[in-house]
């Protein structure tokens, strides 16, 4: 660390540098995790369904409460016409999974092939720096979904579970690193220090 860096800034590194083994924990812990998705990646589908319909439905009600608390006639049709979706795709999530299952890789499929065209074409017509990079990724995204697409209803069963594992084993090591060179940094200030 730089000599010219001040008191409170200082004092804020030290203490987030002094915090390294948190992060390297919650890293290996949210790896782990991921692995754990991966391999039971039907059963961790089924658990992202239920808590997706659990937190509609608890957001209907919050939003139930909150239109009624603002007592204003404006509004309120949509006000209780949010309410209604929320419950209801809530519901439909806890009572039919499986149709949920399909339903959110029908939406990710589509996702992927919406978004993956506009990065493409994006990147194609804007030409910035390592522009290729953001198309190739762009294809990439196109071609995930259409295979999601083909291969429906079989890949809903697991993918959104294997996709939550992969993303967990990625954040997981990404703290890791970030852990790792926070020590590496104390060390190095220290040694700066005797």
């Amino acid at each position: 660390m730089h000599a010219s860096v001040s008191g409170p800034i200082r004092a804020a590194v030290e203490e987030i540098e002094s915090s390294w083994g948190w992060f390297v924990a919650l890293g290996i812990s949210l790896a782990v995790l991921g692995v754990v998705c991966i391999v039971g990646d039907v059963m961790a589908t089924l658990a992202t369904v239920f808590a997706f319909g659990w937190l509609l439905l608890i957001g209907a009600v919050i939003a139930l409460v909150q239109t009624f608390r603002t007592h204003t006639s404006r509004g309120l049709f949509l006000s209780l016409l949010n309410v209604v979706l929320r419950g209801f795709t809530g519901y439909a999530l806890l009572r039919y999974p499986l149709a949920g299952e399909y339903g959110l890789t029908l939406l990710l499929a589509s996702f992927f092939i919406v978004g993956g065209m506009f990065r493409a074409v994006g990147a194609g017509i804007l030409q910035f720096p390592q522009w290729g990079w953001a198309t190739a990724s762009g294809v990439v995204s196109v071609i995930l979904g259409v295979m999601l697409l083909v291969q429906l209803p079989l890949m809903s069963l697991w993918f959104i579970g294997f996709a939550i594992g992969v993303d967990f084993i990625f954040d997981g090591t990404s703290l890791v690193a970030l852990g790792t060179a926070l020590r590496s940094g104390a060390k190095d200030r220290k040694a700066e220090i005797a």
